[in-house]
């Protein structure tokens, strides 16, 4: 679904777009006849044009009235969610089948066997997972159509990963299940990937922003190569046998010099590389120092200032492009070849820009189509009111957009449009900048209203309202919190060296149930001076109380199973819980409530608000980080599984000095083997997770570049830098950047805000919104352009 064409009427069939309707799958030719067929046809059609630009999608789809039925239905929420969820099945088959992930530990020294699932229990699921997979592709291939199936991409690319897991499934059930190779697996991540479109948009923006990347990498790379030259002329084999630990550690082959700069480069095993030779020559340290200034601290940031800048651009990026034969249609708008450049502008499919102009050009299509039940004598182009009634009221969004639509006032006539409206059926009509001024309201932010205050009779109540709704009673509750978390701290501290008997619980219980009762009291008087619905509108509130009533709750059980505070109670004592466990429990819970002092404090709301937008709005760059993760665990299972046994006298856990068993083990300070890294292991796919995230932290990321070139082969080595490329140089990276983008429009906001306010940006915040300022909008000639060229439906 791409680009878009719209209706002409039947006379006009033997013009140019009557070359272009012969070629299509599917055409709907309108007609001037105001049949009911023909408007509940158009209303349809406007439905559905509406929710494409409330979803940004594109409107390069079928539009007779089945198509739509079912096109409707594909994109229904229940719809979506089960196919979500069937793509999360798929993708968690790895846990389970062979190597399973079934097991308490990872390391291979005491690891119990884990459970293996028989031949057909994982592949049924697999094959039904298929099917699904194969039933949405045929629904979307019909939808857009054969000729639009042609050019895309990423349709294409589905049914061959489609084909190759049939038939890599066949095979496997052919062979009982026991190949060890599973090319599907390695396909899987591609469900994942297909099904959202701000996955292939990021997809998109890595593969534009690569070539900056690979400049920096290039750049960093000759440093890399230039100072181990220079190491390996330092640091070489001396006849003096007590000045030859920097070689014979770091610098004694080129591999080993390439490894061991390519690991300072990340810090990881500093200052540990250069103390052979600091402590023969201060002077060494030059050498390193000035190696990690200009990698790590400039070519590095520099690296995260380039993909910044160029991701960030291509989210506003828009492209100009010569119009191709498909847009013969649009040289009517064209003044003359000169502005060719100006009018016919493509906008790049992978960006921000585009949900703005599939948004514009979804709410015009919509005009469109309703247009064509008006008077054909009628000279300006409107549609009826009850037409927008009956859209609005089939057209599915969220409500808060609906009523921001009603009440907005488009005529500026101090009422709202929904009243208008009904005052005029039947009779009135909306030209097209007062439908698409009434659907602007899609693009406005939300701002979370709180509702108002209950209203007293009392004078009294009235009074005490004040006083509890005041932000001191909240400032009051956020002390008594940090008096409760000091002292707690306090008898932490003090009892930190006794056992569990021991320990004297009556002081600390005492305390917390003062702190508890005032809890209680601070959310009982804040619902009577908000309301119940004021109470929960704002998100501390809701945390506070939850946190509250799970402490009310911990107490009453603490009361029945032990009785009241007393200073002979025994922490030992056992119920479901000991009563040691219990108090703990109530102190954790006490030291989380203190996170309720976020929003109260503006730049520690702000960062927090920031954190939760990234869960919203960065979705898509964590899903291709599990593909990525996926990918590389798949790779790393089929190069590295039971690479690395332990010794059989090794059955527990050992930090003390042992013989080299095998010729391959080790004891060396600062290796897999003496730091106890068993459990990172490629033996199943959940170990492999984690060991990949343990690299991509590149703490101590060189004790497994170490092992896995001892155990296996140097070439081990390249696998594990492609890893460190793509996850700590890039992803990384691209991450703190949007993290930044993020953060710098917010606090630009913050500026003008109170405290209060903060809370409310949360709630505006989103890819689009970030980007408002700097996005161009079409023009009517590009949208009409575009209208043209919709393959299922025309435009005079």
């Amino acid at each position: 679904m791409e680009t878009d064409r719209l209706l002409t009427h039947s006379e006009d069939r033997d013009g140019p777009s009557s070359a272009r309707g012969s070629r299509r799958s599917h055409s709907v030719i309108t007609s001037l006849d105001p049949d009911s067929d023909n408007e509940s046809l158009y209303i349809q059609q406007a439905v559905v044009f509406i929710e494409d630009a409330f979803h940004y999608r594109s409107i390069n789809h079928r539009v007779d009235a089945r198509s739509l039925v079912l096109y409707r239905w594909y994109y229904s929420t229940i719809c979506q969610w089960c196919l979500g969820a069937v793509i999360a099945v798929v993708l968690l088959l790895a846990f389970v089948e062979r190597p399973s992930s079934l097991s308490i530990s990872s390391d291979p020294r005491h690891r119990s066997v884990a459970w293996e699932p028989p031949c057909g229990f994982t592949e049924s699921i697999e094959m039904i997972c298929l099917i699904v997979f194969s039933i949405d592709l045929a629904v979307k291939s019909y939808l857009i159509g054969w000729e639009e199936f042609r050019k895309s991409k990423w349709l294409i690319s589905y049914t061959v990963v489609l084909f190759v897991s049939v038939i890599d499934w066949v095979l496997s059930v052919s062979m009982a299940c026991d190949e060890r190779l599973r090319i599907r697996r390695l396909f899987r991540p591609f469900f994942l990937l297909q099904n959202s479109s701000l996955m292939k948009k990021t997809l998109k923006c890595i593969k534009r922003t690569l070539p900056e990347i690979a400049s920096v990498i290039v750049l960093l790379a000759l440093h890399l190569c230039l100072f181990t030259m220079i190491g390996m002329l330092l640091f070489t084999k001396s006849d003096d046998v007590k000045q030859n630990g920097e070689w014979e550690l770091h610098f004694r082959g080129l591999l080993q010099s390439l490894t061991s700069m390519l690991v300072l480069l990340t810090t990881a095993n500093n200052p540990d590389v250069m103390i052979p030779a600091y402590s023969l020559n201060r002077g060494y340290s030059i050498f390193f120092i000035t190696f990690s200034v200009i990698g790590t601290y400039c070519l590095m940031n520099l690296l995260t200032a380039i993909i910044y800048n160029q991701f960030r651009g291509y989210l506003l990026h828009r492209e100009p492009h010569q119009m191709d034969g498909r847009a013969a249609g649009c040289d009517m708008f064209s003044p003359g070849p000169e502005d060719a450049n100006s009018i016919h502008l493509f906008y790049c499919e992978m960006s921000v820009q585009t949900s703005i102009i599939r948004r514009r050009l979804g709410i015009r299509a919509a005009f469109q189509v309703l247009s064509c039940q008006r008077d054909p004598a009628a000279f300006e182009e409107a549609v009826s009111v009850d037409a927008v009634l009956e859209v609005m009221s089939k057209v599915k969004i969220k409500s808060y957009y609906r009523n921001a639509i009603n009440m907005f006032d488009v005529f500026g006539s101090g009422a709202p449009t929904w009243q208008l409206f009904q005052r005029h059926a039947g009779v009135g009509h909306v030209d097209l900048q007062q439908f698409k001024t009434t659907f602007d309201e899609l693009d406005k932010e939300l701002i979370k209203e709180h509702p108002p205050l209950p209203q007293y009779s009392s004078p009294g109540l009235r009074r005490l309202q004040v006083i509890f709704s005041h932000r001191y009673l909240t400032l009051l509750g956020n002390v008594l919190a940090l008096a409760n978390v000091t002292s707690i701290c306090i008898i932490l501290v003090l009892n930190s060296e006794k056992s569990t008997t021991e320990r004297d619980n009556y002081q600390v219980e005492v305390s917390n149930l003062c702190f508890i009762l005032y809890y209680l009291f601070e959310m009982v008087v804040k619902i009577f001076a908000f309301g119940w619905r004021g109470y929960l509108s704002y998100k501390s509130n809701m945390f506070d109380g939850l946190l509250t009533l799970l402490l009310l709750v911990l107490q009453v059980s603490i009361f029945i199973t032990s009785g009241l505070p007393d200073s002979y109670w025994d922490p030992a004592t056992r119920g479901v819980m000991s009563l040691w466990e219990m108090v703990r429990l109530v102190n954790l819970l006490i030291v989380f409530r203190f996170l309720r002092i976020i929003p109260n404090i503006k730049i520690m709301a702000l960062v927090a608000s920031t954190l939760l937008d990234l869960v919203k709005n960065l979705r898509a760059f964590a899903g291709v980080l599990v593909v990525v993760y996926y990918v590389f665990a798949v790779f790393g299972i089929w190069l590295f599984e039971g690479a690395i046994k332990p010794p059989p006298e090794m059955s527990v856990p050992s930090n003390t000095s042992m013989k080299n068993i095998t010729s391959n083990y080790s004891m060396e300070c600062g290796t897999y083997e003496q730091l106890g890294y068993w459990p990172n292991n490629f033996d199943d796919f959940a170990a492999a997770i984690i060991l990949l995230y343990d690299v991509m932290i590149v703490n101590n990321w060189q004790a497994f570049l170490e092992a896995y070139s001892r155990y296996t082969t140097e070439w081990s080595k390249l696998y594990f830098l492609c890893w460190w490329l793509t996850s700590s140089v890039m992803w990384v990276n691209l991450f703190v950047a949007l993290i930044l983008e993020n953060f710098i429009y917010k606090w630009d906001r913050s500026h003008s805000c109170s405290v209060t306010d903060v809370e409310k940006i949360r709630y505006e915040t989103s890819v689009q919104f970030m980007f408002k300022e700097q996005i161009q909008e079409p023009t009517e000639e590009e949208l009409l352009c575009q209208l043209h060229q919709h393959p299922h439906l025309h435009l005079q």
